[in-house]
């Protein structure tokens, strides 16, 4: 145990006798060990930066160095999109259309149970054809001209590969660095990291929003945008996309504005001198989730009031983009998040996980969200944000080569980790390129593998953040978001990081 561990321990024993901290202390006996928990927050109190913005500040030393993305967006599209339909050409297949896919290829490739017993494994090749997009030449599904029109703002990753072969640890893994819940969540490690901009909203957002007819399945667990371990203060807000998009945000009928700020400063006193005497991290969470509340109450109905949209904005993010709850209307929210000061925004749409209905669900995802999703991408570089907000497209895994169901005329695709396609923009990413190849089944990954640790250490480098640094003491482990894995991914980077 370190002086200041040491310390702050002496500090509590003094202020708690043993009733007290039996009985009031929020964790008992394992208040003992909360010194520990609290010894970074120390190290900054003692050492605090230069902060002169608005919002909190960020943690001592950070960012490690000049970010090129000071907002990040999450278009993360569950139920694992086909990189083989969409992203990855391969004019090969077609010719081997109903052929089994050679041994040689599959090898011992880790497959979920629904697909790991077939006794065959009929190649399906791309349901629609594919084009070229923009002058860098892009080759991308003909389901997908919107995102073709901003092919030259993208980085097309098609070597991303993962060990998750189900929705949620796939899910997990990605956004927690864990496939097992309980971490903090990627939105979360940024919170804490580099604090926020803005006092009148959070630092993090999430919405969420489905495919029309439901057929996905895929619940989204609040662990997505959870803190784990970290104080609360850094988990997600969701936006709700039914009712209220914040419970309890409106007065209770009969209590004015001013009542409320009495009320609140007067349990804002309380609680402060809770947290003088108890060092509960979760007290002071309270403290700021009152206050932000209270915020909230104006600075909402402004951010979701559509009135000063230009016609043509509306119609750019497409027909559902006015109406509540659609994956369209939440990109619209993300932009004005996005320009209003929050950080990170998580948008979590379900529907691509294409089992049985792969000819007639694929198009329909492709066309309710490919439209919304370019037309964010376009939306912030036309108001000047783009070059510092990186936007990243994402999915848990792809989808097989191989058909599923009867092996003579299969109509859906199973879950695969082995290679899949992700895609990014702006924030320091280059334009028009291509990192990554697979084999001519898009199966095994031919050419710079890029692993979920490796986009979780990158998006960090984006961020200004040494994944490695970053880091918080808990049960007498330093953790970090990349585990102890994860490499920066030099080919996404507009200026590559020297070594």
């Amino acid at each position: 145990m370190n002086s200041l561990d040491l310390q702050d321990l002496q500090t509590h024993q003094a202020r708690s006798n043993r009733r007290q901290l039996l009985g009031n202390s929020v964790s008992g006996l394992g208040a003992i060990a909360l010194t520990s928990l609290l010894n970074r927050d120390s190290i900054v109190a003692a050492n605090p930066p230069t902060w002169t913005g608005k919002g909190q500040a960020p943690l001592g030393g950070l960012p490690h160095h000049p970010p090129t993305a000071k907002r990040v967006v999450v278009l993360w599209q569950g139920g694992g999109p086909s990189h083989i339909d969409l992203f990855d050409e391969k004019p090969s297949m077609i010719e081997q259309a109903g052929k089994d896919i050679p041994d040689s290829i599959r090898g011992t490739t880790r497959l979920s149970t629904m697909s790991s017993g077939y006794a065959k494994w009929p190649c399906l090749p791309a349901i629609k054809p594919f084009e070229s997009y923009g002058q860098c030449g892009m080759r991308l599904s003909s389901m997908l001209p919107n995102v073709g029109s901003i092919a030259d703002d993208i980085t097309l990753i098609r070597s991303m590969y993962t060990e998750a072969v189900n929705h949620a640890p796939g899910v997990t893994f990605f956004l927690t660095g864990a496939q097992v819940p309980g971490r903090p969540s990627m939105g979360a490690w940024l919170s804490y990291g580099l604090g926020s901009v803005t006092d009148n909203l959070p630092t993090f957002v999430v919405m969420t929003s489905s495919d029309r007819g439901k057929t996905c399945g895929q619940l989204f667990f609040d662990y997505y945008w959870g803190s784990g371990f970290l104080p609360s203060r850094y988990q997600g807000v969701r936006f709700r996309n039914t009712g209220d998009p914040v419970p309890y945000l409106a007065n209770p009928q009969g209590v004015s504005s001013e009542s409320r700020r009495a009320m609140l400063d007067d349990l804002a006193a309380m609680n402060q001198l809770h947290l003088q005497e108890f060092s509960d991290p979760e007290i002071d969470t309270r403290i700021a989730q009152y206050e932000m509340a209270y915020r909230m109450q104006t600075s909402v109905p402004d951010l979701l009031d559509f009135s000063n949209e230009s016609a043509a904005t509306i119609e750019r993010y497409g027909p559902d983009a006015l109406n509540k709850g659609t994956f369209a209307n939440n990109c619209l929210i993300a932009r004005r998040l996005l320009e209003r000061g929050v950080g990170f925004v998580q948008l979590m749409h379900a529907g691509w996980d294409q089992h049985g209905n792969l000819f007639t669900q694929l198009a329909e995802q492709c066309k309710d969200t490919e439209g919304p999703a370019a037309a964010l991408v376009k939306d912030l570089k036309e108001r000047g944000l783009l070059d510092d907000t990186l936007v990243i497209w994402a999915g848990e895994f792809g989808r097989t080569p191989f058909g599923q169901g009867d092996p003579n005329k299969p109509n859906g695709r199973d879950h695969f980790g082995k290679a899949f396609s992700w895609w990014m923009a702006g924030g320091g990413v280059r334009g028009g390129h291509v990192v990554g190849t697979t084999d001519e089944f898009g199966w095994n990954i031919t050419d710079k593998p890029v692993h979920v640790h490796d986009i979780q250490a990158t998006i960090m480098h984006l961020c200004g953040i040494d994944h490695q640094r970053l880091t918080f003491r808990y049960q007498g482990r330093q953790y970090r978001l990349t585990d102890v894995h994860g490499n920066v991914v030099n080919e996404v980077l507009k200026e590559p990081r020297i070594s």
